[in-house]
């Protein structure tokens, strides 16, 4: 059966998040029903990441497999056909080879974590940012950052539910920019690994947050993580100011 790779946008305020779940609404499911509307079967395709409800993305890599060989370009444009009015998009789509998987052979994922700081209510942003009523100190948040930079155990950023068999990973960027933007002042948090455990981002950003708003010293953090202990985490931010933006493999299906 030929592979595809499809490269998905969307907006994840309609879904409980990427996971096809009984009776709820998914992105997963939306895709596979779309694809069932091409190729009269159950479908099931896997994704480079599982995002949470609320959390969008600006690049998703998933794959399926067709009984039929398919266009790229005809197989993306007819997916998106069927996904409509749904807020998601397939923005391109390539064969690949049969052992390729979007979750396995990714090395790294990226995301962008949006923090919208102005007091007056967000409209266009709406859903799209996390807003806090106060400025931020992103120095700040920049010098308490560093201390999360590389290997180490993050059990205190690590969701109690989370299904990872260890807590240790290697954290290799987590920028934060300020971004002056035509609504506001914004805070972007650029994080990148190989992989994440559950909840791990929106962790970071909730403590870096009270870092930036001056209630906690930016050494805290330093402490937090040493603790290996749920209960020394900051508050965990809201999910939808999270993407998932950019996949990294090592060669790029789409190029």
């Amino acid at each position: 059966m030929p592979r595809y790779a499809l490269k998905i946008e969307y907006h994840g305020a309609p879904f409980v998040g990427w996971q096809r779940q009984k009776g709820q609404t998914s992105v997963q499911g939306a895709v596979e029903t779309a694809l069932a509307r091409l190729e009269r079967r159950d479908h099931a395709i896997a994704a480079a990441g599982r995002t949470d409800a609320g959390v969008h993305a600006l690049g998703q890599v998933a794959h399926c497999d067709m009984e039929s060989e398919w266009d790229p370009f005809r197989l993306s444009e007819a997916l998106n056909y069927h996904l409509k009015p749904a807020p998601v998009a397939i923005v391109a789509c390539a064969p690949v080879a049969d052992d390729w998987h979007a979750r396995f052979s990714a090395l790294e994922r990226q995301y962008l974590f949006r923090i919208l700081m102005r007091r007056a209510p967000a409209t266009h942003q709406d859903g799209l940012v996390w807003q806090v009523k106060h400025d931020l100190d992103v120095q700040a948040m920049r010098t308490a950052a560093a201390h999360l930079i590389g290997r180490h155990d993050f059990t205190t950023f690590r969701s109690t539910i989370c299904q990872a068999e260890s807590p240790v990973k290697t954290l290799d960027q987590l920028n934060v920019t300020r971004v002056e933007t035509p609504q506001g002042p914004e805070v972007h948090f650029d994080v990148r690994a190989r992989s994440f455990l559950h909840n791990q981002v929106r962790s970071f950003v909730g403590t870096l947050e009270r870092v930036g708003a001056g209630s906690w010293p930016a050494g805290q953090v330093a402490e937090a993580l040493a603790r290996r202990n749920r209960a020394a985490c900051g508050p965990v931010c809201p999910p939808q100011g999270l993407y998932l933006a950019h996949v990294t493999y090592d060669a790029d299906p789409f190029r």
